[in-house]
């Protein structure tokens, strides 16, 4: 059997999806903005590509306090402040709790996690305003802290939903019982744990990761979907392996490129995830969601698991 070939039709567009059973609905795919402060837009630049992804269907955006050196949020602010309308039209994610080592924070001596409310609420405020929008859509903890306190991060949520300033709650990079811990002290479901997942990288498919998520109806949020560009330029024999697979079944199915793959291959987990699309680029974007529309069959999704696992299933 053979899958469908991929669309080519300009005015495709990807649905919205409810992430947790009271989560928010955000799109099937999300835009990424770590890279921004790379892309060399002008203000109106970064409006008019804003304005093109949500023509696609794309209306998810994912931010994190850190991205840029602590200015992505600010140029992306600077491109909504030109169209105030359009922040209807999106949904915000941003993450915090990573405390880096920049000129913008001469006093820290290494890069170190904060979970502490105070930390949270000063993360929030900051990027607010950077953003220049009275409210973020989903909040998540970036990355795991050993020194979280669980009833400690939970009061800070509770106190951010009930000022008006967060809407929903997830974490990024969670372990399973890590997940548990925090869900334990809430009163609001988490709705996301944003993790890695791609064909060089989805040990989260094994260790009980997206197993917890689905069993809890949660959609994870996919990173690094294409392993930073890792499948398409490295030369191990995992990353040749897998770059050799991917490109005989984008023959198979018609794709135009082996993103394409990439990014189907992550939607067939049946945990649901959400891939986020790190390019500044609109084709790619287009690219990505046409890629939506690849039904890959069982056979084709574990070919790409024996290509990186380099054996056969046990």
């Amino acid at each position: 059997m053979v899958s469908t070939a991929v669309s080519t039709s300009a005015s495709k567009a990807v649905s919205k999806v409810t992430t947790a059973p009271s989560g928010p609905e955000l799109s099937q795919l999300v835009q990424g903005y770590w890279r921004l402060a790379d892309w060399g837009m002008t203000p109106q630049e970064r409006l008019t590509f804003l304005k093109q992804h949500i023509e696609l269907g794309v209306t998810t955006v994912d931010h994190a306090d850190i991205y840029g050196n602590y200015e992505c949020e600010q140029l992306f602010g600077e491109a909504l402040a030109l169209d105030s309308q359009i922040r209807d039209e999106i949904q915000i994610i941003t993450k915090c709790d990573i405390n880096l080592c920049s000129e913008k924070f001469a006093a820290r001596k290494i890069n170190h996690y904060d979970t502490s409310a105070k930390h949270i609420y000063q993360s929030v405020d900051n990027s607010l305003q950077r953003l220049g929008v009275n409210e973020i859509d989903v909040l998540l903890i970036h990355r795991p802290d050993v020194l979280m306190d669980a009833d400690e991060v939970a009061e800070a949520f509770t106190e951010l939903h009930k000022v008006g300033k967060v809407k929903h709650f997830g974490v990024s990079n969670f372990s399973p019982r890590q997940f548990d811990l925090l869900q334990s002290r809430l009163s609001k479901p988490l709705v996301t744990n944003q993790v890695e997942i791609n064909p060089l990288n989805f040990e989260v498919a094994h260790d009980g990761t997206l197993d917890q998520l689905q069993q809890l109806r949660v959609s994870p949020m996919a990173l690094s979907t294409l392993a930073g560009g890792e499948i398409f330029s490295g030369q191990s024999e995992q990353v040749q392996r897998v770059r050799g697979e991917l490109e005989a079944i984008r023959q198979e199915v018609g794709a135009s490129s082996i993103d394409q793959i990439i990014f189907a291959w992550v939607k067939r987990l049946p945990s649901k995830p959400l891939p986020i699309v790190g390019s500044g680029k609109i084709d790619r974007v287009k690219a990505a969601v046409e890629a939506m529309d690849i039904e890959l069959t069982r056979e084709q999704w574990y070919r790409v698991w024996v290509a990186s696992k380099g054996h056969g299933v046990p």
